[in-house]
């Protein structure tokens, strides 16, 4: 085919970019509008009196010497449940919502249940529409290790706590005294105690947000392999530059409305994933969107509770987003060229987990205490700030056509390269 020709189709395609940009920039003024209407109504994420003065010095916990056998039984079913259900992200986010649907009260699980969808469609954005274009394999596979021990390290340490609660409650019995079994940090003790009593939901939920936060910092930020293979690379730290490391909960719409208004994101954009404090306070503020508002929260788990995770981003956006790598909808999946410009929106390939990534095997995780290295990390435990800017649907869609430019304008830099070397350019 003669470059010639081709050559005015890529040069109006890269004009048609900009426009997608500018349209992304003006939809900040619609996302304004919807979040200051989605806040309107608040709930209280007040502590009470007891835990608003709760503080405590760092004190090491050992495993209990004299457990009895029926205590026994039931830490080797804990343990088994949470092998069982810590296969891939798509169980672990399955198990965090049956958690939250028998047990409302741990306000956190729900928390858990969505970040941990995200941690999913983050997972299989690497194999889909934009991000093979713009990294390599072996650089997918390093950051897919890593999201893979953040999700599955937290989901080992969180789910023995929730699970230990739900039996206590079944058998009528305080199990707190059992945490140390599993290596929960000392941190948590005191929180579940008090859990128990008050059946105060914000305390524990901001403590259990502190807790793993702080679990992951030694364990996979501050590893030697990951700081090398993803942390420190230069596309890791373009990343913010680009704003994509967004967490959304979906408003859910009924299906029959969906493929006419597409459903609404609320979340916010983590800008640095490496800095703790910044992901503590982010968590705590996620928090704080989904159980500050009425409205969000009651919409975000109409979504939960209605479409079962995939990893797919064709989950909340099937208008956009396709899961089928055969699907056409205005251009192949396949060709991400087709994307730009189109009057009707071509389907980005978004795969599910199942075939974008393997099961892994689970890695062990060093049983250090991190509270001895932390015993400041009780200032975290505050009631969240209810930001008011909350609507990501446009943010969103703005960091896709991001990526889409950005594969364009690789691509056109290669094909100009590639010309340049046999004279046809």
């Amino acid at each position: 085919m003669d470059f010639r020709i081709n050559k005015p189709r890529r040069f109006y395609r890269l004009l048609r970019v900009p426009g997608r940009l500018v349209l992304g920039l003006i939809g900040k003024a619609d996302s304004l509008w919807n979040s200051l209407r989605l806040t309107r109504r608040r709930a209280p994420l007040s502590f009470s009196c007891a835990a608003s003065g709760f503080s405590r010095p760092y004190r090491p916990s050992t495993a209990s010497t004299t457990a009895s056998e029926e205590d026994r039984r039931l830490c080797s079913s804990i343990r088994e449940a949470t092998v069982a259900h810590n296969r891939n992200n798509v169980t672990r986010t399955a198990a965090y919502l049956n958690m939250y649907q028998s047990h409302p009260e741990l306000q956190w699980a729900f928390l858990a249940h969505l970040v941990s969808r995200n941690g999913g469609w983050s997972m299989t954005d690497l194999k889909g529409q934009w991000l093979p274009g713009l990294i390599d394999e072996s650089f997918a596979s390093s950051l897919f290790n890593m999201l893979e021990a953040s999700n599955s390290l937290i989901f080992g340490d969180a789910y023995p706590q929730l699970k230990l609660y739900a039996e206590g409650i079944r058998l009528n019995r305080d199990l707190s005294y059992l945490l140390p079994e599993f290596a929960v940090s000392s941190f948590m003790t005191p929180f579940w105690e008090r859990f128990r009593l008050d059946q105060d939901p914000v305390p524990l939920a901001i403590a259990l947000i502190v807790n793993e936060q702080h679990f992951i910092q030694s364990r996979v930020v501050e590893d030697a392999d990951y700081k090398r293979d993803v942390f420190d690379s230069f596309v890791f730290r373009s990343q913010p530059l680009l704003q994509l490391n967004q967490i959304v909960f979906p408003l859910w719409r009924d299906s029959r409305v969906a493929d006419v208004i597409p459903m609404r994101l609320v979340g916010r954009v983590l800008e640095n994933f490496e800095d703790l404090h910044e992901r503590v306070e982010f968590g705590k503020s996620l928090y704080g969107i989904l159980f500050g508002y009425p409205d969000v929260h009651k919409a975000i788990w109409a979504f939960a509770s209605s479409i079962p995770h995939t990893g797919s981003r064709a989950d909340y956006w099937p208008h956009r987003f396709s899961n089928d790598r055969t699907a056409k909808a205005g251009g192949t999946p396949g060709d991400p060229n087709v994307a730009a410009g189109q009057s009707r929106p071509s389907m980005w390939l978004s795969p599910p987990l199942a075939e974008a990534w393997p099961d892994q095997a689970l890695r062990q995780p060093q049983t250090a205490d991190w509270f001895a290295r932390h015993d400041d990390a009780m200032k975290y435990v505050k009631p969240p700030k209810l930001h008011r800017i909350i609507d990501m649907t446009h943010e969103h869609l703005f960091g896709q056509h991001k990526l889409q430019a950005a594969l364009l304008l690789e691509r056109s830099f290669m094909n100009g390269a590639n010309n340049r070397r046999t004279g046809r350019g």
